[in-house]
């Protein structure tokens, strides 16, 4: 073992002197004949000739001893992870053997930054792309664990890994089948929706690598109508001709939406990382919150969760809050990889899928990463209508004197706000599929209404099966540069899931949950010319069928054509205008450019338009619709990135 490692070292010597000597030859073949050429003008073109091969010569001969520099680096630290387990390397004692299979391959710098075609780790600042090749040997045996063990990934001996997440080891989380879509590129909006980690706040404490992220935001809304929500739409509320502020316009500015995030990594062994990820911004409001001095909004948490990752077996496990695995994805079923709209506007997009919220998730990827199979177990909310009924705080008066709790308040060091009752978490299945061009996936969530309606000394629980499946797709019109997004929901009782936040369920006369049907989709074109460049163009839908009832005169549930919508087209009207939404859509397009760009970080401004109408379904005096044009400017410091 001692002769092996003393060999090793003494061989990296002599590769360094030779390195040297090469050096040392290439400034004299550059010097030394250069001032013979100076006092010999009738032979210059012929000795430049030869000056350059000569220096192609031994710049060649510099790299290939460059990398048998690197192949016995990595020899030297296989065979002292395996002297520090008292096994010799390359023998069946041993785990694994690391050889000459790491190459480092050398790309254009500047121009080229974000997702490399060789699916290497990408430093920013070099330019220079790395893809692993591992040779692995054996399974179940002893595994290398500390600071100087290196990731060995599964499958056949001297097989290329292709595609990493992110662009340095320290972001990898596992290893993916290219597919013409890739991951995330970093300096993309919607990998900074998605929670993109920084390239210069990378710290290392001891065997964890701490990495920063997040942005300083500072965002704009002009809009035609009056929704006080900021440049978070909250479409429902878009006001209809009956009231005052559908007749003026509205600016609003907020920094509320900066974000800072931390990712704390470790390596188990060489097979398995352990990842905890904290997302937060400024969203929440809190009670001391005013728009006319302090501006005080609270600090939130976006995303926490544990993840564990194993390229032995390709297991991945998530544990905490994150996207929920039905929001639509680029690659693979990986956090951090979610297919996020390149919007100014923090709702999104309208039609867009997705939650975040506490999950145990559960993915194994097969097929040389290529198919990929999850099942997550996540939070549960059911979003109640009670059009028709009383509802005082979650208790619910019915037409037949009983009462429906549908939810509670929260107490204690919980908010003061409904929490529905639930019996079961939502059941969510993903299957991804990445070939060589674009991301397919298809998914199905169950989800299970549940309440409980009582009258003096007697009451019994119910229990309604809601659900839905849908599915996404990125499709690489030219990779890299050009794609198309396309995703769509449907189904029973899956209304919050949408960011127009249409309701899941109403109650019928008699208090049992009734799951309202609902359908969302998107589709977008988003293009990438250069690096410092994202346009997009998105449209969106999302809609929700009627569940109604009639008792004894009286009218219940969502959708109701007995409603009253006689006094929405009329400011001030003392009529009814009941407009439950039965619809709403949205388009729009926008830009952003990185105008500044260095160790400093990155300066990012963007500009967005969008239109959006909401359509109501019909009652007594019609259906009402209302619409509203809105401009976004936003200016953004990436000081990580």
């Amino acid at each position: 073992m001692r002769s092996s490692r003393f060999i090793s070292a003494a061989t990296l010597r002599h590769a360094r002197n030779w390195l040297f000597v090469g050096t040392v030859l290439a400034s004299g073949a550059v010097f030394g004949p250069a001032c013979g050429v100076a006092h010999a003008a009738e032979d210059e073109s012929a000795s430049l000739d030869v000056l350059e091969q000569q220096m192609a010569r031994i710049q060649a001969e510099q790299r290939e001893l460059a990398k048998t520099m690197l192949s016995m680096q990595k020899q030297i630290a296989a065979h002292r992870a395996a002297l520090m387990h008292g096994s010799k390397p390359g023998t069946p004692g041993s785990h694994h053997t690391l050889t000459a299979h790491n190459t480092a391959h050398t790309t254009a710098p500047e121009d080229s930054r974000g997702w490399s075609e060789h699916g290497g780790d990408r430093d920013m600042g070099t330019g220079t792309t790395t893809t692993a090749m591992n040779t692995h040997t054996g399974h179940g045996l002893h595994h290398v664990t500390g600071p100087d063990a290196q990731p060995v990934f599964s499958g056949t001996t001297d097989r290329e890994v292709d595609s990493v997440i992110g662009h340095r080891a320290e972001d990898i989380i596992s290893r993916i089948a290219e597919n013409g879509v890739g991951p995330h590129a970093r300096e993309t909006v919607g990998a900074q929706a998605a929670g993109a980690l920084g390239d210069h706040g990378v710290f290392h404490m001891g065997p964890v690598t701490l990495i920063l992220g997040g942005f300083l935001d500072a965002s704009t809304v002009l809009a035609n109508r009056h929704v006080a929500s900021g440049t978070f739409n909250y479409w429902q509320d878009m006001p209809y001709p009956n009231e005052s502020r559908y007749h003026t316009n509205n600016f609003e500015g907020s920094a509320r939406y900066s974000r800072i995030s931390l990712m704390a990594r470790g390596n188990v062994d060489a097979h398995s990382t352990i990842s905890g990820f904290y997302e937060m911004d400024f969203g929440a409001g809190a009670a001391t919150t005013d728009a006319y001095e302090s501006n005080s909004y609270a600090f939130r948490m976006r995303q926490l969760y544990m993840a564990y990752d194993n390229s032995d077996w390709n297991f991945h496990f998530l544990a905490g809050q994150a996207w929920s695995m039905l929001t639509p994805g680029r690659i693979g079923i990986i956090p951090r990889q979610e297919s996020l709209p390149e919007t100014i506007e923090s709702s999104m997009l309208a039609g867009q899928t997705w939650a975040r919220q506490l999950q145990f998730r559960f993915v194994k990827d097969i097929l040389q990463h290529r198919l990929w199979l999850g099942l997550s177990i996540e939070n549960s909310a059911t979003l109640y209508d009670t059009t028709g009924f009383t509802n005082n705080d979650g208790t619910v008066t019915l037409p037949t004197g009983r009462t429906a709790t549908i939810s509670s308040n929260g107490t204690g060091l919980t908010n003061d706000a409904p929490f529905s009752n639930e019996i079961a978490p939502d059941v969510i299945a993903k299957v991804a599929w990445d070939p060589s061009w674009g991301h397919y996936e298809a998914e199905g969530i169950l989800h299970f209404p549940h309440d409980r309606v009582a009258s003096v000394g007697t009451g019994r629980n119910n229990t309604a099966i809601a659900g839905g499946g849908g599915g996404s797709m990125v499709l690489p019109i030219i990779p890299h540069k050009l794609e198309m997004r396309l995703a769509g929901l449907a189904g029973v009782g899956i209304g919050r899931y949408g960011s127009v936040l249409l309701p899941d369920a109403t109650l019928k006369s008699t208090g049992e949950p009734v799951p309202i049907p609902s359908v969302q989709t998107t589709g977008g074109i988003i293009a990438h010319p250069t690096p410092l460049v994202d346009v997009y163009g998105y449209f969106g839908y999302q809609a929700a069928g009627r569940r109604y009832s009639n008792y004894e005169g009286g009218s219940y549930g969502y959708g109701n054509p007995n409603y009253s919508n006689a006094g929405c087209e009329v400011e001030l009207s003392t009529l009814g205008c009941t407009a439950n939404t039965r619809s709403v859509m949205e388009a729009t397009v926008g830009a952003w450019y990185r105008f500044l760009k260095g160790k400093y970080g990155t300066v990012e401004a963007g500009a967005q338009l969008a239109y959006s109408r909401r359509d109501a379904w019909k009652g007594q005096g019609g259906g009402p619709d209302t619409s509203m044009s809105q401009i976004f400017l936003d200016f953004r410091y990436l000081p990580f990135q």
